[in-house]
């Protein structure tokens, strides 16, 4: 089974989790799979923000053209880098049991992202990170910072800023937890739709990868993912917009968060959403649908 994935250090940790539950789940040896390294246009591209080149899909339309020729027979992916709409023929088909989802704050400056001095430097690729910071620090200077997390950390021990903001469960996957100072808190700092989930994207009429996929997927995750995802579909989101959202699960109810900001922080429209897991992919719909028309015309575009 080839199993296609991004180059760095943290796509292949993802990608040798989702081997490692297959030849658990299955009683399949290592040398049963082959890891495919894909170079992607968002590995290539590092000097410009995604939002200027293209957003999400930049980082997984080489994966797919691999999955379309049969090159690879199933993509590991972190949910937050999907897009919305896939390519025919291809569907996300298994969701591993998702992470931890908070954003975690390094700095050797500060113990928390609001203790941090007048006028300080972060850095952050993500316009949904930028634009929250601005919002509960109009003070801080948040400037553009591409590359691997090995290269965003070394950036800040270099003193290139005095913080950054990384997903927590990337840290974890890494065995890099202990270099976090502190972790925000969902209630004020939605995370990104997707946030700490690894999804597995395959090619629809292949039963047999499907038949695998099987026993490792995560329903509640699955779940989680179908409103998130919905909520995004609706606000049309990609890396050009600044969007958070999070669902949970508690028995048979789902609730959904959900935040549009501007890009400088200055403006933010917020909603809450419950209702049965059922109806998750509704939830999602109605709670995007809701927020787009509280933003009104152009809200994204200014």
């Amino acid at each position: 089974m080839r199993i296609g994935t991004r180059g760095s250090a943290l796509a292949l940790a993802q990608a040798h989790e989702t081997r490692a539950r297959l030849m658990a789940a299955h009683g399949l040896a290592e040398d049963a799979f082959e890891i495919v390294v894909i170079k992607t246009s968002g590995d290539r591209i590092l000097d410009r923000p995604l939002s200027e080149v293209g957003g999400k899909g930049l980082f997984t339309k080489e994966i797919e053209e691999a999955l379309l020729d049969d090159r690879i027979d199933l993509a590991v992916h972190s949910s937050k880098d999907m897009p919305t709409l896939l390519p025919d023929g291809l569907a996300l088909t298994a969701f591993l049991p998702r992470e931890d989802v908070r954003d975690a704050f390094v700095s050797p400056k500060a113990k928390m992202l609001m203790d941090l001095p007048q006028g300080a430097v972060v850095g952050s690729s993500s316009l949904r990170r930028q634009a929250m910071i601005k919002r509960l620090r109009p003070d801080i200077e948040v400037v553009m910072y591409r590359g691997n997390v090995q290269t965003r950390l070394q950036k800040l021990e270099d003193g290139a800023v005095d913080a950054t903001l990384l997903a927590y469960a990337g840290l974890r996957r890494l065995g890099l937890a202990d270099v976090v100072t502190s972790l925000l808190d969902t209630d004020a700092f939605l995370p990104a739709v997707g946030q700490g989930a690894i999804c597995i994207e395959s090619r629809v009429e292949d039963a047999a990868t499907l038949g695998l996929l099987a026993a490792i997927h995560d329903r509640e995750t699955e779940i989680r993912l179908t409103a998130e995802r919905a909520f995004l579909a609706e606000l049309d989101g990609s890396c050009r917009t600044p969007i958070g959202g999070l669902a949970r699960i508690d028995g048979d109810r789902l609730s959904l968060a959900g935040i549009i900001l501007r890009p400088d922080g200055s403006e933010a429209h917020e909603i809450a959403r419950e209702g049965a897991v059922a109806d998750a992919e509704a939830i999602g719909r109605e709670a995007g649908r809701t927020l787009k028309a509280a933003g009104g015309p152009g809200f994204f575009a200014a």
